[in-house]
């Protein structure tokens, strides 16, 4: 729809957002500007009377603290970077959602930078949180490099990873080589002999431990086992290992997954393209116990990582690190429980 011609061939201006102010408030209330602001300011002295016009008349009109002025003046916000690759998939995503909202609990703005893996991609988000002086960087996916590790110490900002070990940073670690040995161990005590573990080539530190420790510990056991890797710890990665997999003339009769999103994809090229029966034919044990694990279609034994188990220790090793910058870096390692279900039962 045409309005007509715009007078003097000038494009109307945007109007500007304007927050209501503390000048305002104070008009308002019939009160000094100092006072709104002590009003505001945890533990500062303002009169009963004064304090209760100048919360009316802020509730009037809306009025709400300028954290970011503040955060300023103080050298510090109450930001706290959530930095992650592909933070919609998986496990991942029940993670941020957990970190999120334990964040919020303790009164910290959580911001989510969707990044790669890159060393460039990583300090540029690294960057951008120390421009906003965020008071710490949770890392969820993808090994720091030395000179992030550097900047963070250089800037005071503690770092906190989780699912790796950093010798020089806090960090939260799931126990990956104790559960991959126990599904080796429950496999292999229930009568099955040729094993396998499902992996990924994305190579991470936890794709790495699980795929290690389940084949030293097969062998241990005197159990014949193989790796088969999919292009990523997913879905369609999981697909594509069990192809190679079941194309193979000798084929395992008990698979241990990376982790569920694999197992997954595992579990429909079993029954849909090799017709095998699960577990009757071959048993599988998953890693993460995400909500489709219990699904119909799957009902996947499965390693449970609690998501708000991890999100806690990560916020609790954070404000370790604030109230004491020169401590040793913190460690917090999190077991997971075997959650038995109809894909395999010892």
């Amino acid at each position: 729809m045409n309005d007509g011609p715009v007078p003097d061939g000038k494009m109307p201006k945007k109007e500007r957002m304007r927050f209501v102010s503390a000048e305002q408030v104070a008009q308002l209330a019939g009160v000094s500007r100092s006072a709104v602001s002590r009003t505001f300011t945890p533990g500062a002295s303002v009169a009963p009377a004064t304090r209760e016009k100048v919360l009316r008349a802020a509730e009037e009109l809306g009025y709400h603290v300028n954290d970011l002025a503040r955060g300023v003046l103080a050298n510090q916000s109450r930001l706290v970077g959530i930095v992650a690759t592909r933070p919609e998939v998986g496990f991942r995503a029940h993670l941020a959602a957990a970190l999120a909202k334990a964040l919020i609990r303790r009164g910290s703005i959580p911001i989510l930078i969707n990044t790669g893996q890159a060393e460039n991609e990583l300090l540029a988000a690294q960057k951008m949180l120390i421009g906003h002086r965020a008071e710490a960087i949770i890392i969820l996916s993808g090994s720091p490099p030395a000179s992030f590790l550097e900047l963070a110490q250089r800037n005071g900002q503690p770092l906190i990873v989780i699912g790796r070990s950093e010798p020089d940073a806090d960090h939260v670690r799931a126990g990956n080589s104790e559960a991959s040995r126990k599904a080796a161990t429950v496999f292999y005590e229930s009568g099955r002999r040729w094993l396998a573990v499902i992996g990924s080539n994305s190579g991470t530190p936890a794709i790495v431990e699980r795929e290690s420790a389940f084949i030293s510990a097969a062998e241990s056991l005197g159990a014949s086992a193989v790796v088969a890797r999919g292009g990523d710890s997913d879905y369609q990665g999981g697909v594509t290992a069990g192809r190679a997999l079941f194309s193979e003339r000798i084929k395992p009769d008990a698979i241990f997954c990376a982790n569920d999103l694999i197992a997954f994809g595992l579990m429909d090229v079993m029954r849909l393209e090799a017709r095998l029966r699960i577990p009757e034919d071959v048993a599988v044990i998953g890693f993460d116990d995400v909500p489709e694990s219990s699904w119909l279609s799957y009902q996947l034994t499965t390693f449970r990582q609690d998501p708000l188990i991890m999100a806690q220790r990560a916020v609790d090793l954070m404000e370790r690190r604030l109230e004491n910058p020169d401590s040793p870096p913190g460690y917090e390692r999190v077991i997971p429980e075997l959650v038995i279900r109809q894909s395999f039962k010892p």
